[in-house]
């Protein structure tokens, strides 16, 4: 096992430590190892499994059952499209497909090769006054089009590349 794994688990057994290892703590447990990492790995799921003494089914069941946990990486930079009635009368569907289009995604993946965004669909922002709006890490981006949303990424793309440099 690699070192960022063994420094995940280790950190994944200090959450679950912190709530004293006990069953009825399992959703805050995996609350607070995905607001670490952004998702929940296998082998967090399993040393769950271990420090509650319960089946790794039983975890992988709470995982599978609550729309907000994820069981695979997410990019540095989560990109939500607002799809709720407001956004979606003001054409947020072609927003999605371009960003899904200009991020390679294909199938059911959501998140770019390169790892630096997740895109996803949420059914409301709470922003309808601004549709049709999206997040990029929780930060609002009101009345956007295609064109829009795909040069906020590739502005993201050249401060990563110029940090990166």
């Amino acid at each position: 096992m690699d070192a960022a794994k063994e420094a995940m688990l280790r950190r994944a057994e200090e959450i679950i430590d912190s709530y004293g290892c006990k069953r009825e703590n399992i959703i805050a447990i995996m609350q607070d190892v995905q607001a670490e990492y952004k998702y929940l790995s296998q082998e967090v799921l399993e040393k769950i499994a271990e420090k509650l003494n319960i089946g790794v089914a039983k975890v992988y069941s709470v995982a599978t059952f609550y729309e907000n946990f994820s069981l695979e990486a997410k990019g540095k930079y989560i990109v939500k499209v607002c799809n709720g009635t407001a956004c979606h009368v003001r054409k947020s569907q072609p927003i999605y497909d371009g960003l899904r289009e200009y991020l390679g995604l294909q199938g059911k993946q959501k998140t770019s090769a390169d790892q630096l965004f997740t895109l996803e669909t949420v059914a409301c922002l709470g922003a309808c006054s601004l549709a049709p709006a999206m997040t990029i890490n929780d930060e609002v981006h009101a009345k956007m089009t295609p064109d829009a949303a795909i040069n906020l990424l590739e502005e993201i793309r050249r401060k990563e590349a110029a940090q990166n440099a």
